[in-house]
């Protein structure tokens, strides 16, 4: 046997040509090197294969093997149908049911490998199958760089492991830190959803994706946009940022600086200028800081809170400390907003403060607690509870029922006013139509003359007043049983008989625009700490006092007359022009 090798050496060397070892003796050659470190650094050993033929005219710088190759590199074993070895520069090709382990833990499979000894780097070609505990990797062209540990496919791919499915044209993978990197056309997928993106770190031991690039993730209840964060696809939790928006199966999108989402849950906790939006409900949630629970269909929102609503012309922008949406228990899971403390709203036709609000998709009731004030125009309304029904997002009625005082601001410091235990006001078309009040009724009006001016003020009490409006105007008023009251000429007003116990213009408290509705003045802070109004039937002087000077107008429309020759003639006759004005109605 070792003379026939001598021998074979021999030929090879003068130039015999190729002889089969195997062939010519009838003997399998199987190469051993027993003393050898089969462990030694960057050293590729043939360890075992069925036939081993040289040709230095076919291939002079390659050994040609068969039949059951078995190669080592340090702790890596390789195998093969057939290989070319070139033992000088430690490489081979391998051919045919290609298969390299690494311990228990790494096996690759392929059709083709092309090892380069030199620079220890593996290309893999035609099926190719990367296995690393419960990870697998599968593309047709895997490179795979032996000193850094790391393999990657550049003509599409795709990796599995217990949790999801990542394809993409660029993948790259590392068995020592579980690390993968995807470029170009990536797709996440598992059971629950999808994942699209170009660009994707992911790593298969914690299932977290990375995501650096412009990403969408699509389920069944929500659609997630974003650039920069990450996702946890075993707890379902992510943290967003870059202003990711998630987008619910109704429609509503919640958008922040920063998220933390759970799919599972639907939960969406935001921090930084957090907006949601909810088209079915044409409103919109603001705030620094909140939250939006979808399964359970809870919305919060606090530091610097706004709820905007935009079914009508003209949007309702609602501003306070904390602003909550949540179902009221029950059958029908009707919706509800609550605002609470230092409550102002502003609509270009209407605005309003209040220490809380709340709606109700139930009875489509607002309601607004503690010292709500409302204005629109030139008037004001106040008491210690405000209720405002909606049809169809329009007021059908508003009312106080308990204590209301109305205020119409003529030319300052003269003042319409009206006041009682309870107010019912109805509405149509957006248009006042009737004004119900009952208990300690106390008015206080300046009727405008022919001429359009005024000159004097009627002051009046009753039980009961009923007025009707004919385009905003007042086209008949009642007023009953009992009826008592006087007109007053303004030369002789004294300032203490122009206002009603309780009056107060709050004009300071008045929210001027959408964004003012932040600005929170002293003036509210000091009307919220106040006690709830009450009214006296027998108090109807106004709280500021005065002296006994005629009060002095600063508006040309507001005339007072020169002394008349007999000054109790004139008010004789304003007293029974008052009562013309006041139709008495027996019940």
């Amino acid at each position: 046997m070792v003379l026939c090798g001598i021998l074979c050496l021999l030929a090879i060397s003068i130039g015999m040509g190729g002889i089969d070892v195997s062939n010519a003796q009838k003997h399998v050659f199987t190469p051993q090197i027993p003393s050898a470190d089969r462990n030694v650094k960057n050293k590729v050993f043939l360890e075992y294969a069925d036939r081993l033929v040289m040709d230095e005219r076919i291939s002079p710088d390659y050994q040609v093997l068969y039949g059951n190759v078995k190669f080592r590199k340090e702790g890596m074993l390789m195998f093969c149908d057939s290989a070319h070895f070139y033992e000088k520069t430690n490489s081979f090709n391998a051919f045919g049911n290609v298969r390299m382990e690494q311990g228990d833990t790494l096996f690759v499979y392929a059709d083709v490998l092309y090892y380069d000894g030199i620079e220890e780097f593996a290309r893999l070609r035609n099926n190719v199958r990367l296995e690393n505990r419960n990870t697998t990797l599968f593309t047709d062209s895997l490179d795979y760089d032996m000193r850094s540990n790391i393999g990657y496919y550049f003509d599409g791919g795709r990796i599995v492991d217990e949790e999801n499915e990542l394809a993409s044209i660029y993948g790259q993978y590392s068995p020592d830190t579980k690390d993968a990197e995807f470029l170009y056309e990536v797709t996440l997928t598992n059971e629950r959803y999808v994942m699209h993106t170009d660009t994707l770190h992911y790593n298969t031991a914690n299932h977290i994706a990375d995501i650096v690039g412009y990403t969408t993730i699509v389920s069944d209840s929500n659609i997630i946009y974003s650039d920069r964060g990450w996702y946890n696809t075993s707890s379902e939790d992510a943290a967003l940022y870059n202003r990711s928006l998630i987008v619910g199966k109704d429609g509503q999108k919640l958008t922040g600086d920063t998220i933390f989402f759970n799919r599972d849950r639907n939960f969406g906790e935001v921090f930084g200028n957090m907006i949601l939006t909810d088209s079915v409900h044409s409103s919109i949630l603001e705030g620094d800081y909140g939250f939006h629970d979808d399964n359970k269909k809870v919305s919060f929102a606090t530091k610097r809170a706004r709820a905007m609503e935009f079914s009508q012309k003209d949007t309702l922008y609602l501003h306070g400390d904390t602003i909550r949406t949540f179902l009221e228990e029950g059958p029908d899971s009707l919706r509800v907003l609550t605002a609470h403390h230092k409550v102002r709203f502003f609509r270009v036709d209407m605005q309003g403060v209040a220490d809380s609000v709340s709606f109700t998709e139930r009875d489509t009731m607002v309601r607004m607690f503690r010292h709500p004030v409302v204005w629109n125009a030139n008037r004001q309304v106040f008491g210690n509870v405000i209720e405002v029904h909606l049809n169809d997002s329009t007021v059908d009625y508003a009312q106080l029922p308990d204590f209301g005082f109305m205020i119409e601001d003529i030319e300052h410091p003269y003042y319409n006013q009206l006041s009682g235990k309870e107010m019912k006001a109805y509405f149509e078309n957006g248009d006042i139509r009737r004004l119900d009040v009952s208990g300690n009724v106390l008015t206080l009006f300046y009727p405008m003359e022919r001429d359009s001016t005024y000159n004097k003020l009627i002051n009046s009490e009753s039980s009961f007043m009923t007025i009707l409006f004919k385009n905003r105007d007042i086209e008949k008023l009642n007023m009953w049983p009992d009826v008592s009251g006087k007109a007053i000429p303004l030369y002789l007003l004294k300032r203490k008989e122009m206002y009603l116990e309780n009056f107060a213009w709050y004009d300071a408290v008045r929210p001027k625009d959408k964004d003012d509705i932040f600005n929170i003045p002293p003036e509210m802070v000091a009307l919220m700490s106040e006690p709830e109004k009450t009214t006296k039937r027998d108090n109807r002087r106004s709280r500021k006092g005065g002296g006994d000077a005629p009060a002095k107008p600063k508006a040309s429309t507001i005339q007072v007359p020169e002394k008349p020759e007999t000054a109790t003639d004139s008010v004789v006759s304003d007293s029974i022009h008052a009562g013309n004005m006041i139709e008495k109605i027996e019940k």
